[in-house]
């Protein structure tokens, strides 16, 4: 694997590329850089690597800027001490980020997935996450929501859409996206957490324990104290109550 870093502190890139050639010593890192003029001259003019370990906040910029001046085809893994910039931009997609200090243990994880996606990629066809949409979703400002997921397979992964998805729902602390076709697929988010991703106008919090698609529900009945009960598409094990103090918000949810 042909490998590149942008990073612009010494001690860092020091850090970070020692780590990856314990980890995986045959790779061969070739180049660093250290702003996003010279990212982008170099990846005009060269080869695309397997993979670049980037830096959100760099010396000339932010790095997104970078895929608005050049396609990039390599897989990328991003670095960063500012949290915000990952909580903007990571939740509605399927790339990976490292949050500084760097740890060797999410190193590896990082790494690990982007061998699996390279795996699936040369059985599948090539498929680049789109770095020009997490550039809009920052410069832009506007709340963006979440299109798909990544599910993780015995072998591979592979991509979830989320229209497949007709509910969420969490037991265990195991959340488990239940699409229409009645498959299950595990997610590795808090359904809190997916709660802040998804389109508010398409998915309902009905619950402490699920998320509803507005496209799952056949009907729904009223229930003795002010409550519902839901009845879905596919049929849930169990009824999914919504209680009296949601239940107003849930009608004007659906009647929207």
């Amino acid at each position: 694997m042909r490998v590149i870093i942008v990073e612009d502190e010494l001690h860092n890139y020091r850090l970070l590329r020692g780590m990856v050639e314990k980890l995986r010593p045959d790779w061969q890192i070739v180049e660093w850089f250290e702003s996003v003029k010279s990212s982008v001259a170099w990846l005009q003019s060269n080869p695309a690597p397997d993979i670049i370990f980037m830096d959100i906040q760099l010396t000339d910029g932010i790095s997104f800027s970078i895929f608005d001046q050049v396609d990039v085809e390599s897989m990328v893994i991003f670095t960063t001490a500012y949290d915000e910039y990952a909580l903007r931009a990571f939740q509605v997609n399927s790339i990976d980020y490292l949050l500084k200090p760097i740890k060797e243990d999410k190193l590896r994880l990082a790494i690990e997935k982007f061998e699996h996606m390279v795996q699936a990629n040369s059985k599948q066809g090539k498929d680049t996450p789109d770095y020009k949409e997490l550039l809009q979703a920052i410069t832009s400002g506007e709340k963006r929501y979440r299109k798909r997921f990544l599910i993780s397979g015995a072998t591979s992964y592979f991509k979830l859409d989320i229209d497949d998805v007709a509910w969420f729902h969490t037991e265990n602390r195991v959340t488990t996206a239940v699409t229409f076709k009645g498959k299950d697929h595990v997610i590795d988010l808090t359904i809190e957490k997916l709660e802040e991703q998804l389109d508010p106008d398409l998915f309902f919090r009905t619950n402490r324990s699920s998320i509803v698609n507005i496209n799952a529900i056949r009907k729904f009945e009223n229930h003795f104290g002010g409550k519902l009960i839901l009845r879905l598409i596919p049929p849930f094990d169990e009824p999914i109550t919504i209680s009296r103090l949601k239940a107003t918000e849930f009608k004007e949810w659906v009647g929207k």
